[in-house]
């Protein structure tokens, strides 16, 4: 896995920048799209369900790691 790289999003109109691997990145844009959304709309998303005790980058690593979860017990025998 290589380092995170600096991603600007939009979030109520201010500019903020998200450091993710690029396995996340792709993940993160591959569920905005699978969802109809805009990158932007599922980071506001996820800004407005976390809690205070990590920071976003670390809940859209969350978002990513659960979705595909969910994902892959769906598809389990």
């Amino acid at each position: 896995m290589a380092r995170p790289k600096k991603h600007s999003v939009t979030l109520r109109g201010h500019r903020t920048s998200i450091s993710l691997e690029d396995e996340f990145w792709r993940g993160f844009c591959e569920i905005a799209t699978a969802r109809g959304l805009a990158l932007n709309e599922l980071a506001a998303e996820i800004d407005e369900g976390r809690t205070m005790e990590c920071g976003l980058a670390s809940e859209i690593r969350l978002y990513v790691l659960r979705y595909y979860q969910q994902m892959a017990q769906a598809t389990s025998p």
